[in-house]
């Protein structure tokens, strides 16, 4: 079956205008300013976009897709992402990561649920690893992961300047990072370790010293958290005018952004000023990872889970609270991740890309449809695809 979106404004994301899109086998087949239904050969589902905007499906690539959590005792676990979360919010791909705990939530688990994601519908990779160092892999061996394991593309989430981190050598971190580096260039994965910043004095300290020791780039590298307090934004502002990857994570919580979290609008137009080409930035969720709830007087009141839907909320703050202009703010949730991690056919609307998109209402930019794979997931606010065990 034909999918064809008429009337939208697409951006590629690179605003293109007034354009029709064709899809079908799950790749875009054409986009162009008209496609005639009738003169398409067999069913043809159509889609009037009735001038919304057309973008490319978003990628959370920091999702703990089997659950996250468990800081505060094993009742405090987080449950597995659920599609239907991922396709409400506009996200067509995900990159499931492990975190503190490496041990009950194990890498069989991991790839397991990225398996079971795609099976629904969703696509979705992996990194190997999880906060400690030496990493607990699938096979006992990080290069081994990624080239024999094809969902894995990389390391992650290796904690540093964070007291829940195994406080790992300088020697220990530049070996992880080259068996990652070269793993990823014999398997053609993006072979990139992923950062767990946290908000100890150090901050990127360490990473700053594996790139002045030795033979590999800052490019190797993709921090996240990188908001997460002034000294960390700050640390990250310097690390990306010199060519370095930032990641910044868009779960949060009132309270945060009042004790000094940047906000990702915020951080997005700091960069922006500087002249740190997008191209170079990420936006992720930490879906499925654990957060605190405070009530009216400021006391626990129990705990929250991060999810996908933060990911468009922030960028499209972005748009509206800090004038970014839209194919920009687009870029750290589409064609930046999936050139950084080398997500093929992912993260532009172009021709032989795959038909991930997302229809957003002018304006105030909210999801109105969705695309997965070509397959409608969410058409005008009604959802249509479903995990297996979602009601």
């Amino acid at each position: 079956m034909f999918l064809l979106v008429k009337n939208a404004d697409l951006y590629a994301p690179e605003a293109l205008g007034r354009r029709d899109l064709l899809a079908a086998g799950g790749k875009i087949l054409a986009i162009a300013p008209h496609i005639d239904a009738d003169c398409l050969p067999g069913e043809v589902e159509v889609l009037d976009a009735g001038g919304r905007i057309l973008a490319p499906g978003f990628i959370d690539a920091h999702v703990h897709v089997a659950g996250g959590g468990g800081e505060g005792g094993f009742s405090t676990r987080t449950p597995e992402l659920a599609v239907s979360d991922c396709f409400r919010a506009g996200v067509t791909t995900v990159v499931g990561t492990l975190g503190t705990d490496g041990v009950a939530r194990g890498m069989e688990n991991l790839v397991a649920k990225t398996y079971g994601l795609r099976e629904e519908g969703l696509s979705a990779w992996c990194y190997t690893g999880s906060y400690r160092v030496p990493s607990r892999t699938l096979t006992g061996d990080a290069m081994k992961d990624l080239m024999m394991v094809e969902p894995i593309i990389g390391v992650g989430e290796v904690a540093v300047s964070d007291h829940r981190s195994s406080q790992p050598s300088l020697q220990e971190l530049a070996r992880l990072a080259s068996e990652a580096r070269v793993g990823g260039m014999l398997s053609g994965k993006a072979g990139i370790v992923n950062f767990h910043l946290g908000d100890a004095p150090a901050a990127f300290t360490p990473l700053e010293e594996l790139v002045r020791s030795g033979e590999l780039p800052r490019s190797q590298f993709l921090p996240t958290h990188c908001n997460r307090s002034p000294a960390v934004f700050e640390a990250a502002l310097r690390w990306a005018r010199e060519g370095g990857l930032v990641d910044f994570t868009t779960s949060t919580i009132k309270r945060f952004i009042d004790e000094g979290e940047v906000t990702v609008g915020a951080a997005l137009r700091r960069l922006r000023e500087a002249g740190v080409p997008f191209e170079r930035v990420t936006c992720t969720s930490d879906g499925q990872g654990s957060l605190p709830r405070f009530n009216e007087a400021g006391e626990f009141a129990g705990l929250g889970v991060g999810s996908p839907a933060s990911l468009w909320e922030a960028l499209r703050a972005s748009v509206l609270a800090e004038g970014i202009p839209l194919a920009e703010a687009l870029k750290p949730a589409t064609s930046s991740p999936a050139a950084i991690l080398k997500l093929r056919g992912k993260g532009r609307l172009a021709l032989g890309a795959d038909a991930d998109f997302v229809l957003l209402e002018p304006g105030d930019f909210r999801i109105s449809s969705v695309a997965a794979g070509g397959r409608l997931a969410l058409r005008e606010g009604r959802l249509l695809m479903k995990g297996r065990f979602e009601a």
